[in-house]
């Protein structure tokens, strides 16, 4: 059962539990599942108990305990527990949360290449998302920002048209470029008419201003990657730091790691088409690997409350915590000297090349290149 899946069944539990009137609420649109918190069990959690509880007019535990009777008569769910005020852990059958994860990683990711219709893990659909204008600053970290978030937001379905209150300087195209999804942001100034009276835009459209603290020097000597990072890691409200230290080749830096565990992912994926065997999804031993599981699975949601909150920062920062989560799992994918490769070789490598895919659909997002060679 993947994420998604699992999201949709505790839908459904909802559903039917107001249908039966066990509960008197609206049905929310969606439900979010991501990986219990500290003091949390299992695989996944969710806290629509919390939010539906006072709208119901009943305790978060009575609404928890309602939608869990149900949730252990779903396939695929092995246990459900409920924790502190009301939160909902649920555990899956047996290896099915790893197995599922990396299915539906590598699955949108290879439809994605062959360009199906099928979107890549973690985005949504084109055009199911709202519509956004954008509107940056004339300088050089705003810049950076208005195309990382059309890249977002777009990530997430939303209809995005965006610009600035100058065209940008030559200088900043030239060395920072448009990113990697070679999808040009328009920089024009925004029209200010009416959104109503806007090509293309219906009214209430809502306008962002993207306004994040400047940056305290030139970030252009860093060059595109090492300058966009710098820009995009701290926070807006946060004074950027402009140094060398984000080109140093080294653990100390935080983009260095990314790409270094992205470009191991696909060394290994070389190697063993030298070993004669490729990658494939199978059972995986937990052990060592559940903060990998748990980023991996946390991934469509730190996609969407990035694009939700214009939060660059947050994307960057998850995948800081995948690439460490990463390394782990790395030394144990090949099999050691005389050793033939086996279903747990297969199943680990599948692993390692759904943390490359993420690490590398960030990077992507964020306008970094992801080297396959580093």
């Amino acid at each position: 059962m993947t994420p998604v899946e699992l999201s949709r069944t505790v839908l459904r539990a909802v559903r039917c539990a107001v249908d039966d009137g066990e509960l008197r609420v609206a049905v929310p649109e969606r439900v979010v599942v991501a990986p219990p918190g500290p003091g949390g069990c299992g695989e996944y959690a969710t806290n629509v108990a919390l939010r539906l509880a006072r709208p119901a007019g009943r305790t978060p535990q009575h609404v928890a305990e309602v939608l869990r009777a149900r949730l252990l008569r779903a396939d695929g769910i092995g246990d459900v527990v409920i924790t502190g005020p009301g939160f909902i852990n649920i555990s899956l059958r047996g290896s099915a949360a790893p197995l599922a994860l990396v299915e539906e990683i590598l699955g949108a990711d290879a439809d994605a290449d062959a360009g199906d219709t099928d979107t890549p893990y973690g985005h949504l659909p084109e055009g199911s998302g709202e519509r956004v204008l954008l509107h940056g600053a004339a300088e050089v970290r705003a810049f950076v920002h208005l195309d990382v978030l059309v890249r977002m937001l777009r990530s997430q379905g939303c209809l995005v048209r965006a610009g600035c209150d100058a065209a940008p300087r030559p200088e900043w195209t030239a060395v920072l470029g448009g990113g990697a999804d070679h999808r040009p942001v328009d920089h024009q100034p925004v029209d200010h008419r009416p959104a109503d009276h806007q090509p293309g835009a219906t009214s209430g459209t809502p306008r962002i201003e993207v306004r994040p603290v400047p940056a305290p020097a030139d970030p252009l000597p860093l060059g595109r990657d090492a300058a966009r990072w710098a820009l995009l890691l701290p926070a807006a409200h946060d004074r950027p730091r402009i140094g060398a230290e984000h080109l140093a080749q080294r653990e100390s830096n935080p983009l260095f790691r990314v790409r270094y565990a992205h470009a191991r992912t696909r060394a290994l994926l070389r190697n063993a088409a030298d070993l004669g065997f490729r990658p494939e999804p199978g059972p995986v031993d937990a052990h060592g690997i559940r903060s990998l599981l748990a980023a991996l699975a946390d991934h469509p949601r730190v996609l969407a409350a990035a694009a939700r909150h214009r939060a660059p920062d947050r994307l960057a920062r998850h995948l800081v915590t995948v690439a460490d989560a990463t390394q782990p799992l790395l030394p144990a994918v090949l099999p050691l000297g005389a050793e033939k490769p086996s279903a747990v070789h297969r199943a680990r490598l599948a692993l390692a090349e759904a943390a490359g895919t993420v690490l590398a659909d960030g990077l992507s997002l964020l306008g970094i290149d992801a080297p396959d060679h580093l």
